[in-house]
Formats: C-alpha cells, sequence, structure tokens
C-alpha cells in the first residue's frame, strides 16, 4: 500500500505558550486564581478530613491510604522523630541556631548531613530486602536467597544498615514497630512478605555472626515502608521528614536557652592536637 503525499500529516508544531507550561510537568497539584487542587482534590475537601500521614501518602503516591495505611506510615513517622543531642544532625541544629541564624538555617543545615551514613540506612536496608524479595520471586527458597544476598557482605566487612544500634543493646522502638506490623498483616494491611524477610535478616546474621544483632529503626521501618509500597528514595525521604519535626524541636529549644557560637563540646575540654610540635621560619641571611 502506497501513501500519497495528501495523506501525510504533521503534527503542528507546540505553541511557544504550551512550550513553557511543559517545561515543568507535574501530577502533584493545580493550581490556578481561586483554586488548589491536590492528585486532583481540592483542597478545602482535605483539610480538616485528613491527617498528615495521609496527606503524605497522598502527595507521593497519588492515592489516599487506608486508614490502617496511613496509621502504620504514621507510627514510623512518630518513631523516627529524634534520638537526642548527641545525633549529628539535632547538634548541628543546636550549634547553629547559636551561631544567630534563623531556625530555617538551622534545619537546612541538619537535614544537609542525613547522607548515606547518618540517614541513610533505612533507604539502604529497604534495597537490601528487595534484593532478598528479587531472589525469592526468582525461585530461590528464603534461607538461600537471605544466603546470596548477605554473606557476601559479610565476608567484604561491609556493615548491614537497619541491625544492631552503637548506643542501644535492643532499640527500643523496634519491638513496637514489629508488634503494629504483625498485627498488620493480621489484618490483612500487609501482605508480610518483607516481615519475614526482615526478621529472616536478623536470625541469619545472629547463626553467622554467634551473636544476635537485633533490628534496628532503620531496619524496622524499612520493613513496613516495603509492605506498604514505597521505594527506597522514599525511605530516606520519609525518614527526613520525622526527623525534621526533632531538628525544629530542638533548634526552637536551643533558641529558648540562650547561647552564643557554641562548639561541640564545652571549651574546658579543648581537643586533642596530634601535629607537629612547634617550631619556627628560619631567619632569612
Amino acid at each position: 500500500m502506497t501513501t500519497t503525499t495528501a495523506e501525510i500529516t504533521t503534527a503542528a508544531p507546540a505553541s511557544p505558550e504550551d512550550r513553557l507550561k511543559d517545561w515543568w510537568s507535574t501530577s502533584i497539584v493545580d493550581i490556578e486564581p481561586g483554586r488548589i487542587a491536590f492528585r486532583g482534590y481540592p483542597i478545602e475537601q482535605l483539610i480538616g478530613r485528613i491527617g498528615f500521614a495521609e496527606m503524605v501518602w497522598l502527595m507521593v503516591r497519588g492515592e489516599l491510604p487506608s486508614p490502617a495505611q496511613a496509621a502504620l506510615l504514621e507510627a514510623c513517622l512518630v518513631a523516627g522523630v529524634d534520638h537526642g543531642p548527641q545525633a549529628p544532625s539535632i547538634a548541628i541544629a543546636r550549634m547553629a541556631m547559636t551561631c544567630g541564624v534563623d531556625i530555617n538555617n538551622a534545619m537546612a543545615s541538619a537535614t544537609n548531613v542525613l547522607g548515606d551514613v547518618h540517614g541513610g540506612a533505612g533507604q539502604a536496608a529497604l534495597e537490601l530486602y528487595l534484593a532478598i524479595d528479587a531472589r525469592q520471586r526468582a525461585g530461590a527458597p528464603l534461607a538461600e536467597a537471605l544466603e546470596a544476598v548477605l554473606r557476601p557482605l559479610i565476608a567484604a566487612r561491609q556493615p548491614l544498615p537497619g541491625f544492631g544500634h552503637r548506643f542501644h543493646p535492643v532499640d527500643p522502638r523496634a519491638p513496637r514497630l514489629i508488634a503494629l506490623a504483625r498485627e498488620a498483616v493480621a489484618a490483612g494491611t500487609i501482605g508480610g512478605a518483607f516481615v519475614t524477610i526482615g526478621l529472616g535478616v536478623e536470625d541469619w546474621l545472629a547463626a553467622a555472626k554467634n551473636k544476635r544483632l537485633t533490628v534496628n529503626i532503620d531496619g524496622v521501618t524499612a520493613v513496613i515502608f516495603a509492605e506498604l509500597g514505597f521505594s527506597p528514595m522514599l525511605a530516606r525521604g520519609l525518614f527526613i521528614l520525622s526527623r525534621s519535626v526533632g531538628i525544629m524541636a530542638h533548634a526552637h529549644e536551643q533558641a529558648q536557652q540562650g547561647g552564643r557560637i557554641k562548639g561541640p563540646t564545652p571549651p574546658a575540654f579543648g581537643y586533642r592536637y596530634a601535629g607537629p610540635g612547634r617550631r619556627s621560619l628560619t631567619e632569612p641571611d
């Protein structure tokens, strides 16, 4: 079959206005004068009718969660808000406030240090669970999947994210979240595959290391985030959202307490100098 020139149609070029509008494309928010809608819901219908955890879910997932899903997400957000002024992000927020900046600067300074080492363990743990789950989906039993994913990490002496804690023998936040996750499995809110994987990692580690490294806040929230269908990137984002509450509270408290240019320790404690001994430049001839 041949096509004549008359049958060939060419799409009209986009107008400058359309090209400008297409520069940023979003399915999250629709705003016009006098109207604001999130994921299609007018803001006036959301205010006073849904909670903050539900709003978070709507914004990042596009749909509203069930009440049980929202409650499980909120439990994770509550659990991660703070871990004391010795946590680097919290300490930075407090020090920043004593330098005369405002609360937004202190909060930004604090959240900027929440990276792979401090703040990224939940994301890494979820990635670990997904790797184990992928092997199971390919047909491997759990024990084989655990061995295949975890043994190389142990052999390379890499720390396993989400297990053990430098301060707590047992992270006091974890058992309650595990209990809530199990209740959610029993109620049919979540499937339970990642609960099994997370607790399986804990058991595998106990056998491999001959000591029990219990799941911590990062490991258990990663289990719940995986069960709820959040991506690893959002696991980190949700932790930072949660910890921002503690950061804000500490920054505000420090502002009330006052203090000026406070460093990480009182000046009287000093620090250890490890450089060369006292020396001087040779005088020129």
